[in-house]
């Protein structure tokens, strides 16, 4: 699970919770809400060291990582309050429907 969760992270940028939430229900298994928590947990050191290998040699936009990053923040500290709130059938729905977003934005563009 590791394996391809750091490839999928490494390789697209982003992207390793996509496989790890399911593959954290399936296999571990885990109840919905603690996968998605051990994903966050997980995705963040693998996030910095894919950025940080990325980067080396590549010139980055320095002031966009620093708003973009202000504003995961603030977004991530909002989403993880929401997300014990919300029950596990609703979070499998929104968790659905951003990936079908993002596939459906990806297919056409």
């Amino acid at each position: 699970m590791g394996l391809i969760v750091g490839l999928a992270n490494g390789l697209f940028g982003a992207g390793g919770g996509t496989v790890l939430v399911p593959a954290l229900e399936k296999f571990k298994p885990l109840e919905t809400h603690k996968a998605h928590a051990t994903t966050l947990a997980v995705i963040l050191p693998l996030s910095i060291i894919s950025a940080l290998v990325y980067v080396w040699g590549v010139d980055v936009d320095w002031k966009a990582v620093g708003l973009v990053s202000a504003g995961g923040v603030v977004g991530g500290v909002i989403g993880a309050r929401i997300l014990s709130k919300i029950s596990a059938g609703w979070l499998n729905i929104l968790f659905g429907l951003f990936l079908g977003a993002g596939a459906i934005r990806m297919l056409f563009s």
